[in-house]
């Protein structure tokens, strides 16, 4: 049905203006959803990582082929401790998402024998 009131000349390119304006916040927010989700990645990535260095580890590899390992899967630092009969591994990693640069963190422990 057509409106009763005729367009007003005025209201020309009201819809290229506000696309104009909300384009960039809904670029902005997709990629900061599809950032979130390369974090989660990143991080399950450094997760298998750590895990792969302390089994490595625990069942007596040395270390340097152990921490290698690590360093192949993408961990950028390692943090080995032993405790109370676990050898826990912290791996990390910067990523940077939309311009910032974050430290993506993955940790494990495995049962010394």
């Amino acid at each position: 049905m057509r409106s009763p009131f005729p367009p007003d000349a005025g209201d020309r390119g009201t819809v290229t203006a506000e696309l104009a304006v909300v384009l960039p916040a809904v670029l902005l927010v997709l990629a900061g959803c599809l950032g979130a989700l390369r974090l989660g990645v990143e991080q399950g990535r450094l997760d298998a990582a750590a895990a792969v260095v302390a089994r490595g580890l625990a069942r007596g590899d040395p270390p340097a082929a152990a921490i290698a390992r690590g360093t192949i899967a993408g961990a950028a630092s390692i943090v080995v401790q032993h405790r109370s009969g676990l050898v826990c591994v912290r791996a990390a990693a910067p990523m940077p998402v939309l311009g910032l640069p974050i430290t993506v963190a993955g940790a494990a422990c495995a049962l010394e024998p």
